[in-house]
């Protein structure tokens, strides 16, 4: 694990009254549970929207039902960067509890929605939950026990797997007994009281950041990364030569070139490139971009592949029921858990988090490879889905790790932002890969739904196993030994990298 320095080598000092215990108190253990519920939230909150789109879109009439989880992660990807800055300004408990209570606005809002565009406003705002991920790690790293923070990050970032179990059983019973409203009251409820315990039982972060807001760059930044995500979203049913799909995707990359040029040319960007686009920072955003584009793809392509039909005769299939898929999603949700906590125990012992990240990728990438050959045989498909759980564990919980041992607190939040960025674009691109290949290998059309051959799901697999290899191997050149940023700079830093007084 890496040391909390400056820029010139030494301590960050904490103010007098702030005081970090040693090891474990009922305070920290209070504290991280209240973190990880918050982050169950963000985990549970694409299952049940998908769960419960259908009865949405009957209620407000609309075929835009995507709209629900694009806005979410659109405005999710937008927002990190901007937040991640005033984090490392301001304090990170502070933005993050401002994240928070933005989310539970929007589930309210979402829960009295009248119309369908009211909803999809509401929708957006909780998108905030999104970058309490890297919020909440980024708090982790300053206000824990050095010697803790490595699990905690770790319980932290995979203990999100859990939720995988009783989520479907929730679901259902909310919708079936109260209705599709009950999923945004749900949310609301949860998210004042996880809040209300993040503000009992979590310290602020005493580092900060002395710079100023680069709003010019804020807008050039989330104005691409939303062109580029709703290009990409809706290109599939646009059309990739439509003038809109065109619009959106290239006017996004204009503006991230613009945003690009823009950062070099003003003193305090929102982020500094000279820091991102070192290889210890770049190559961490792609492994992880890849990693949760692979996990995304397993996660839509699993369900799809055990719920349906056996007696189409496709070669997969076993027609299980949503609530019958938790026997595949159990294993799969209690692997991830364990993958993190191996990965916690282990950088916490000085494994570097570099390896735990390449044995996670191939990991997944077996995953992906035994479920694309062998996928008729439910016992061993359980195994396949524990087996990439593993691997998908140790690979979310390496990236906080990896970040931690690259980057002094006082840039931490803000360049997490951006690998939060990356972890939103893959997980958006990817699967509109595979579901393009999967559209030229459909087997048949029944009643509204499309099933497609065993050819074309075995490929699908492939191109995630191709995504998880591609991650493994940007882990592979990471340093072997990572300086961290600040270590290495120098005083080039010293100016505006300062602890809070």
């Amino acid at each position: 694990m890496a040391s909390h320095v400056h820029s010139d080598g030494s301590s960050p000092s904490l103010p007098e009254s702030t005081s970090i215990p040693e090891r474990w108190t009922p305070r920290l253990v209070f504290s991280l549970a209240s973190i990880v519920l918050l982050l169950e939230m963000l985990a549970v909150s694409y299952m049940m929207i998908s769960t419960a789109l259908p009865a949405i879109s009957v209620h407000y009439q609309t075929t835009q039902g995507a709209w629900l989880l694009t806005s979410f992660l659109l405005l999710g990807a937008v927002a990190s960067p901007l937040l991640g800055k005033l984090a490392d300004m301001y304090g990170k408990r502070k933005v993050l509890l401002l994240a928070v209570a933005g989310a539970a606005v929007g589930s309210f809002i979402s829960a009295v929605a009248p119309s369908y565009a009211v909803l999809i406003l509401g929708r957006s705002l909780t998108g905030l939950l999104v970058p309490c991920l890297f919020l909440s790690y980024s708090l982790i790293r300053d206000v824990f026990p050095p010697k803790t923070v490595a699990l905690a990050v770790s319980i932290a970032t995979s203990g999100m797997g859990l939720i995988a179990i009783p989520a479907p059983f929730l679901t259902g019973w909310l919708i079936d007994n109260h209705g599709f409203r009950s999923i945004f009251w749900f949310f609301v409820i949860g998210l004042v009281l996880l809040g209300g315990m993040i503000f009992a039982s979590t310290a602020e972060s005493a580092v900060r950041l002395r710079s100023s807001l680069d709003l010019i760059g804020a807008v050039l930044l989330g104005s691409g990364i939303a062109g580029i995500l709703i290009g990409v979203s809706f290109g599939p049913t646009w059309g990739w030569k439509n003038g809109s799909t065109l619009a959106y995707l290239i006017g996004g990359v204009a503006l991230l070139v613009a945003w690009v040029a823009s950062a070099r040319a003003i003193r305090e960007p929102l982020i500094d490139l000279r820091y991102f686009g070192k290889r210890s920072v770049m190559l961490t955003a792609v492994g992880a971009g890849f990693c949760y584009g692979a996990s995304g793809v397993f996660t839509i392509l699993l369900p799809m592949m055990v719920m349906t039909p056996a007696v189409l005769g496709l070669g997969y299939g076993f027609g299980v029921t949503a609530e019958g898929f938790a026997i595949f999603q159990a294993p799969l949700g209690g692997m991830v858990v364990v993958g993190g906590l191996i990965v916690g125990f282990l950088v916490g012992r000085n494994i570097r988090p570099r390896l735990l990240m390449i044995i996670g990728m191939i990991l997944m990438a077996v995953g992906f490879t035994l479920t694309a050959t062998i996928h008729d045989n439910k016992p061993l498909l359980i195994i396949f889905a524990g087996i990439f759980g593993v691997g998908m564990g140790m690979g979310y919980a390496s990236i906080p790790n990896l970040l931690i041992e690259a980057v002094p607190p006082q840039l931490q939040a803000t360049t997490a932002s951006m690998v939060a960025v990356f972890q939103s674009i893959f997980p958006a691109v990817l699967p509109v890969i595979a579901f393009t290949v999967l559209n030229s290998h459909i087997a048949m059309a029944m009643e509204g739904a499309v099933f497609y051959t065993d050819e074309g799901m075995r490929i699908a697999f492939l191109i995630g196993a191709a995504a998880a290899v591609l991650g493994a191997i940007a882990a592979v050149f990471l340093p072997r030994n990572i300086v961290q940023i600040g270590a290495e700079d120098g005083a080039a830093q010293e100016t505006s990298l300062l602890p809070a007084h």
